[in-house]
């Protein structure tokens, strides 16, 4: 009961995954079986996450086209949102040797990190899509 009480208050669900999670990612991790499975899971996640950004970051430099100057600004933003993204990450790991300060766990962290940051950018970039017309 103990350690459900930790997990829990590290916002971790009794199947090993956050709430911000996949289907895909939750599947996956349940059915990891070592660590090193288990960061390729949180790496597929994060990857899957940036084709979703990719997407949604094309579509939304597609409709910025026709409005003059757009284009620019869109494309500066998102090339601060990464500075952002890969800042805040540093952040949150400022260690220098990662490894031993964090564990075999860093990787999984950081890539489920990443995936929770990108999908608030997916958002956001779908809110200023709406501001586009699309």
């Amino acid at each position: 009961m103990k350690s459900l009480a930790i997990l829990l208050l590290m916002g971790i669900s009794p199947g090993g995954a956050l709430a911000q999670d996949s289907k895909a990612y939750i599947a996956c991790s349940n059915g990891a079986k070592t660590q090193a499975e288990m960061n390729e899971c949180a790496s597929a996640e994060a990857s899957h996450a940036d084709k979703e950004l990719n997407q949604a970051y094309v579509e939304v430099l597609a409709k910025a086209a026709s409005v003059p100057e757009s284009a620019a600004k869109v494309k500066a933003a998102e090339q601060a949102w990464i500075a952002f993204r890969d800042a805040y990450i540093e952040a949150t790991y400022p260690a220098k040797d990662k490894a031993t300060e964090y564990g075999s766990m860093y990787p999984l962290e950081v890539e489920l990190l990443r995936a929770k940051l990108t999908r608030r950018q997916i958002a956001a970039l779908k809110d200023l899509l709406k501001k586009y017309g699309g």
